[in-house]
């Protein structure tokens, strides 16, 4: 029997002294999922630069999925961000979970300057105001982990045209959130992003409008 296609869905483990990650915990519980006929593979990957290259691409040659989505936490945030642009630099204003703190230098040796993402940034925004929440298109994923794992993604997918892939930033969970932080509760966030994997399936195109437009 063909299996179904799969999604392969990343969050990253704890950093920078938290003790919880909201993107490795929805990527947990959405493990097993069926959206729109497609089902969700989950892996948490180490806040680690290098070893999270090895970990994403042993993650993809397993599930070889049809789309991927990699999950991180932006802790500034108040909203769910897709990132559009992963940049080929790292230049990490903390030190990762293993101690490691590149200055300037890139990613991927000799890779372009850039990669776009090719979920559909604005559908997926679309659809998470529509249920009411808070979304935007983000214009940066940072120079850190986040960054270098969304650029790591794009390069390894850019000779594999069927398979689309992308970055979404999330907040802090509100069960987890340092005093004053913005936040949305676990399970807010958790159906966010089923929704935005949903509208990842289901929209082929992405939508032609403003990235500040709500209508």
């Amino acid at each position: 029997m063909k299996r179904p296609p799969a999604i392969l869905l990343t969050g990253f483990e704890p950093f920078g002294g938290d003790d919880f990650n909201p993107s490795g915990e929805i990527a947990r519980h959405l493990h097993g999922a069926t959206i729109r006929g497609h089902v969700v593979q989950s892996a948490l990957l180490p806040c680690v630069f290098g070893a999270v290259r090895r970990e994403l691409r042993a993650a993809l040659a397993r599930t070889r999925p049809a789309l991927v989505v990699c999950l991180g936490l932006a802790g500034g945030r108040g909203e769910i961000t897709p990132e559009r642009v992963a940049i080929n630099v790292d230049d990490a204003r903390i030190p990762d979970n293993a101690g490691r703190q590149p200055v300037d230098r890139p990613v991927v040796a000799g890779g372009p300057a850039a990669y776009w993402s090719t979920l559909p940034v604005k559908a997926i925004v679309g659809a998470l105001q529509h249920r009411g929440l808070p979304a935007s298109v983000s214009h940066t994923a940072g120079t850190f982990v986040c960054n270098h794992v969304f650029y790591v993604l794009m390069h390894e997918l850019r000779r594999r045209k069927a398979v689309r892939g992308g970055f979404i930033h999330v907040p802090h969970a509100r069960e987890h959130a340092p005093g004053g932080l913005p936040a949305l509760a676990l399970g807010v966030l958790t159906d966010a992003v089923a929704l935005a994997l949903e509208t990842c399936v289901r929209a082929k195109r992405d939508l032609r409008r403003a990235a500040g437009q709500t209508h």
